[in-house]
C-alpha cells in the first residue's frame, strides 16, 4: 500500500472540531486542515491562521490603479492630444478624479482576488482529501480535522494517538 497523504478525523459538532483543532496545534501541528459545511466562529485562530497580506496588496492595487488613471488622463489632456476649451488649464485635476477612483476601486479588487487566489493555493481541482471517505458529508452535517503527512511535526502513531484522544466519530486515512 502506498503512503498516506495524512490522516482525517470526523466530529459530529463543531465544538469538537474546535477542541481537536486546539489539541492539534498545541501538539505541534502547523499544517493541519479543517473543513466544516459552515463558518466555525475562531477555528482559523485555533488551527494557528496569522493576519494575511491581501490587505497590503489590495492597497498597493488599489494605488496602482489610481495613478495609471490619473496618470492616463493626464498625458492624452496634456501631452498627447491637448485641447484649449474655454482658457481652462489643460492638467485641472478635478476632472481628473471620477476616474481616478474608480480605477483605484478596480486595482485594488483585482489585487484583492489575485492575492487572495494566490493565498489559498487556488486553483486546486484535485486535492488528496477530496477521496477520503464520506468526505462529502463536510458540505452537510460533518467536521473534519486533517493531519497532513508533510507537516513537520507529523509522526503516523503519534497522530493516530492524538486523533483517538479526541474521540471523534472515526477517524481514516487519507490516500495519496
Amino acid at each position: 500500500m502506498s503512503e498516506a497523504w495524512g490522516l482525517m478525523a470526523e466530529f459530529a459538532t463543531a465544538d469538537a472540531l474546535l477542541q481537536g483543532a486546539r489539541a492539534a496545534h498545541a501538539a505541534g501541528y502547523r499544517h493541519a486542515e479543517a473543513y466544516a459545511p459552515f463558518p466555525v466562529e475562531g477555528l482559523a485562530e485555533a488551527l494557528g491562521f496569522e493576519r494575511t497580506r491581501v490587505p497590503l496588496f489590495t492597497f498597493l492595487g488599489g494605488l496602482a490603479g489610481g495613478l495609471g488613471g490619473f496618470f492616463l488622463q493626464w498625458y492624452s489632456a496634456v501631452v498627447d492630444y491637448p485641447l484649449d476649451i474655454a482658457g481652462r488649464p489643460l492638467d485641472s485635476w478635478p476632472m481628473f478624479v471620477p476616474v481616478t477612483f474608480e480605477m483605484a476601486v478596480l486595482g485594488a479588487a483585482f489585487a484583492a482576488v489575485i492575492a487572495m487566489l494566490a493565498g489559498c493555493g487556488l486553483p486546486q481541482l484535485r486535492h488528496p482529501v477530496f477521496n477520503a471517505p464520506d468526505f462529502e458529508l463536510a458540505m452537510r452535517n460533518r467536521f473534519f480535522l486533517c493531519l497532513p503527512a508533510h507537516d513537520p511535526a507529523f509522526e503516523r502513531e503519534a497522530a493516530q494517538r492524538l486523533l483517538a484522544s479526541l474521540q471523534p466519530l472515526r477517524w481514516v486515512e487519507v490516500p495519496q
